[in-house]
């Protein structure tokens, strides 16, 4: 079934049409709120919740496939691992994995909410959430919604106070993760900085 045929059967053909028309990829549609999907013709808000309620649950089941707790030992699983949860944030949202000795993950902390293109974060706020839950380490992931995933000197910073913290409280620093999108001139959707050649 194509993607109109089975908005067709959440909130029918009128409004899936224009749904459709509105919103050209299931990336663009999840990002809209409930009130954006209101705006839509045909569109109520028990449609625009039960809207919702699908992609969410889309989501759920790609976590669940993945397993509760994963092997985040790489950037390529961290990126697969948070993509689908943080394509629709068009915000900058910081995000902290916590991980036990053997990189699995132990929990997923959100630390900060940001703007457009800057989020504040603070190093006890970060090792605090990792103290508590016994993490042996760490991965730094933040999102830019520009879908441009290079460091910004800000996100250069940042991660040079935390691997200094963490080394202080012996609790590694592994990697900091931005996520972004595929562009012409981008072929993957993230970043690892420590890839980057930033952690030293």
């Amino acid at each position: 079934m194509t993607n109109i045929n089975l908005l067709i059967e959440i909130v029918g053909e009128h409004a899936a049409n224009a749904l459709c028309q509105k919103y050209k990829t299931l990336t663009e549609l999840t990002k809209a709120d409930v009130a954006e999907l209101q705006q839509v013709e045909g569109v109520g808000l028990a449609q625009a919740r039960k809207i919702k309620a699908a992609l969410e649950l889309a989501q759920r089941l790609t976590r669940e496939v993945l397993g509760e707790s994963p092997i985040l030992d790489t950037p390529d699983k961290v990126a697969d691992f948070l993509r689908d949860e943080v394509r629709p944030y068009r915000t900058e949202q910081f995000k902290v994995l916590l991980l036990n000795a053997r990189k699995r993950l132990i929990r997923v902390v959100d630390v900060a909410h940001g703007t457009l293109d800057t989020v504040l974060v603070h190093a006890r706020e970060v090792f605090r959430h990792a103290i508590s839950n016994n993490a042996a380490a760490i991965i730094l992931v933040h999102n830019h919604p520009s879908s441009e995933t290079s460091p910004s000197p800000q996100d250069i910073t940042v991660t040079r106070d935390l691997i200094r913290a963490g080394q202080l409280l012996k609790i590694e620093v592994i990697d900091h993760v931005i996520l972004g999108a595929k562009t012409e001139n981008q072929p993957k959707d993230y970043a690892s900085l420590r890839e980057l050649g930033y952690f030293y």
